[in-house]
């Protein structure tokens, strides 16, 4: 992949970096010359040898456990970064998980906070964290993962996580409005079905995936690098004047 999105040197925050769509993004970014702190949860293996792809190109690269839906985590997490880049120019949120399916009629309070927590919550406190460092860039950025499921509902049993992910388009447009002043970027990209990743290996079914790419325009499903080089493209110097903005990555599906 060749350096045509001026990241060379940049440091960039990658949560759930080491696995899935989260690991392909940290790849990109590796492979665009940017120095990688790359959060994990359970992945560590992977994590650590994301870290040794990086520093054999004679990158920077840091690998860091946390549970982000714990304030203290998140906040140690940026500390950590800073402590390791000396600065931050990219945030990527990507944390996030549908957990279970659960119908309304079995819904659970402590499982609706759950997953608000995971998704939605855990992005606020790290964000938090992270926009004072982004402020001391002229041109920082951060790009959230949202979904499709956040635009159409999702399929049935997905009602917490559909709300989540909704709430982090309007999220994404608020904050793009709130940081904008200090020179940070704000978008998101919603991507559709992409396969080959654990999320989908866990809640989908194959007859499901097969219906589904059955009726996207372009007749085959996703995978994590379409997502990642749109997040790449977000977070780049080129679109400097794109903010507030949801990519749709869904093969055409949905657009507006």
């Amino acid at each position: 992949m060749e350096n045509s999105t001026k990241l060379t040197g940049k440091n960039v925050l990658i949560t759930a970096g080491a696995q899935g769509i989260g690991e392909s993004i940290t790849k990109h970014f590796i492979d665009s010359g940017a120095n990688v702190a790359i959060h994990y949860f359970s992945s560590a293996d992977t994590a650590n040898q994301l870290v040794e792809v990086a520093t054999a190109k004679g990158q920077k690269a840091i690998a860091i456990s946390g549970d982000l839906t714990q304030e203290a985590d998140a906040n140690a997490l940026v500390e950590k970064t800073i402590e390791a880049f000396g600065g931050l120019d990219i945030l990527i949120n990507n944390a996030g998980s549908l957990v279970a399916r659960k119908m309304l009629s079995e819904m659970e309070a402590e499982f609706w906070n759950k997953v608000m927590d995971i998704n939605l919550t855990s992005m606020m406190f790290v964000t938090r964290a992270a926009a004072p460092y982004l402020a001391k860039n002229d041109n920082s950025s951060i790009v959230n993962l949202a979904s499709l499921a956040g635009r159409k509902g999702g399929h049935p049993g997905s009602l917490v996580y559909s709300t989540s992910k909704g709430a982090i388009l309007t999220f994404t447009r608020a904050l793009s409005a709130e940081l904008g002043p200090q020179g940070t970027r704000v978008n998101a990209v919603a991507p559709g079905l992409i396969l080959g990743t654990s999320f989908h290996n866990t809640h989908t079914t194959k007859e499901s995936a097969a219906e589904t790419t059955a009726g996207i325009p372009i007749q085959r499903a996703g995978n994590a690098a379409d997502v990642a080089r749109a997040v790449i493209y977000l977070a780049s110097e080129y679109d400097g004047f794109i903010t507030g903005a949801t990519l749709d990555i869904n093969g055409g599906v949905y657009n507006m």
